[in-house]
């Protein structure tokens, strides 16, 4: 089931990562470009060495009134204060010479800290352009020119025009407003995705035995279009709801075609179900009035009707219909359709909701269905729940829907 599309979104996923992972390289190059430009390193060499020249020069401006105070001793005693002089101008001189090599060797000391602070610095400016480009937003034209491929791939594969839409509107947010990372791009699509059809399928369903077994007779009216497999699957719930200890009556309310009535009866005999039929081009909304009074005076708990597949574009074969609907009032009204015909299966189930009003979907056929389109987009579209999937010709063959089987067979 929906194997074709599976392989597709596949490939597409694969597609839109290497593309992403591609555009996060480029971002990465452009980022290392412009620190590289920064020439910080530098510039806090030459404040160090201007620093360092000025300090010597401060220590001689201090010394200076010193030599100015020392004239007013000389005057007293000459000869003495000339020896004295010397000796000091030279003691001086030393100690100059031990500030110069204590300066020398404390810019000395500056100078290698400062030779192992750009390699720290290294380091830590990678960090930070590791933690910007690991994590990044796409930009709304680049992700236009991503999504396009998934949006062709899910026309290709018959999901409807809104679903799309709901796809894209989430896959948009979480790409270009949220943060993803280069490593988790295949993660983040796929999670996206999966997250998103299980909200487009997320429409509160029911259980029909346990709805059967609230009212007597219970009155279901299986309608669609000619040859989506409504006979059988009708047949199908027959089966299920034998086998739940509840008695069943058909109403043959297909006369449009004598070939109907004739298929509905081999169906009737193979369960063991009684079947109320009227002769080729009676009302049809006659005979399920009939098939229903048959149920009310003989117990039976439910009453199946099957009805002739109008074509949703031919109005005077729907308003029969309605008169089915209006006679008889049904408790249920479920729609079948066949899930391989996609799109057509959509609009089927949106225009016999307009017009009958549908309360469930089954979609038959839905083990040979390639693309599974119809069976992610009819309930999102009519907001019906879709209650089974036909799953083969035998009455065993209806599987009860859930959403993480469509999720599962997508490959999310």
């Amino acid at each position: 089931m929906f194997k074709f599309l599976k392989e597709k979104l596949k490939s597409v996923v694969d597609s839109i990562k290497k593309s992403v992972e591609k555009e996060v390289e480029t971002k990465e190059v452009e980022v290392k470009k412009k620190v590289v430009k920064k020439p910080k390193k530098k510039v806090e060499k030459k404040e160090v060495k201007k620093e360092e020249k000025k300090k010597p020069e401060v220590k001689k401006k201090e010394k200076k009134p010193k030599k100015k105070e020392k004239p007013k001793e000389e005057k007293k005693e000459e000869p003495e204060e000339k020896k004295s002089f010397l000796k000091k101008i030279f003691s001086k001189k030393e100690e100059v010479k031990e500030e110069k090599e204590e300066v020398e060797e404390k810019v000395e000391e500056e100078k290698e800290e400062k030779e192992e602070k750009p390699e720290e610095e290294k380091k830590g400016i990678f960090k930070r352009i590791t933690e910007k480009v690991t994590k990044f937003n796409l930009s709304e034209e680049k992700f236009e020119e991503l999504f396009w491929q998934l949006e062709v791939t899910l026309l290709e594969n018959n999901v409807a025009v809104e679903v799309i839409d709901k796809i894209k509107g989430d896959l948009k947010e979480e790409l270009t407003t949220g943060k993803i990372s280069r490593k988790g791009v295949e993660e983040v699509i796929k999670d996206t995705l999966k997250k998103s059809i299980e909200e487009v399928l997320d429409i509160q369903t029911f259980d029909l035995v346990k709805k059967a077994k609230k009212k007597k007779p219970y009155i279901i009216a299986f309608i669609g279009v000619n040859g989506s497999g409504k006979t059988t699957t009708m047949a199908k719930v027959a089966h299920m709801l034998i086998k739940n200890k509840l008695s069943v009556v058909f109403a043959a309310s297909d006369t449009f075609r004598a070939a109907a009535i004739q298929q509905l009866e081999e169906h009737a005999n193979k369960l063991g179900v009684k079947m109320i039929k009227h002769d080729y081009n009676a009302d049809p909304a006659a005979v399920a009035f009939d098939a229903v009074e048959h149920a009310k005076s003989k117990g039976i708990d439910v009453v199946l009707i099957d009805t002739a597949g109008r074509l949703h574009s031919n109005t005077n074969l729907m308003e029969e219909l309605k008169k089915i609907v209006r006679v008889n009032n049904p408790d249920m009204k479920i729609f079948v359709g066949e899930s391989i015909t996609g799109n057509d299966c959509v609009e089927q189930a949106r225009v016999y909701d307009n017009e009958v009003g549908i309360d469930a979907i089954i979609l038959a056929k839905a083990d040979v269905d390639e693309k599974g389109g119809a069976a992610i987009s009819v309930s999102y579209i009519t907001k019906k729940p879709i209650i089974y999937l036909g799953t083969g010709q035998a009455y065993d063959d209806l599987t009860k829907f859930e959403k993480k089987i469509i999720v599962k067979n997508l490959g999310l």
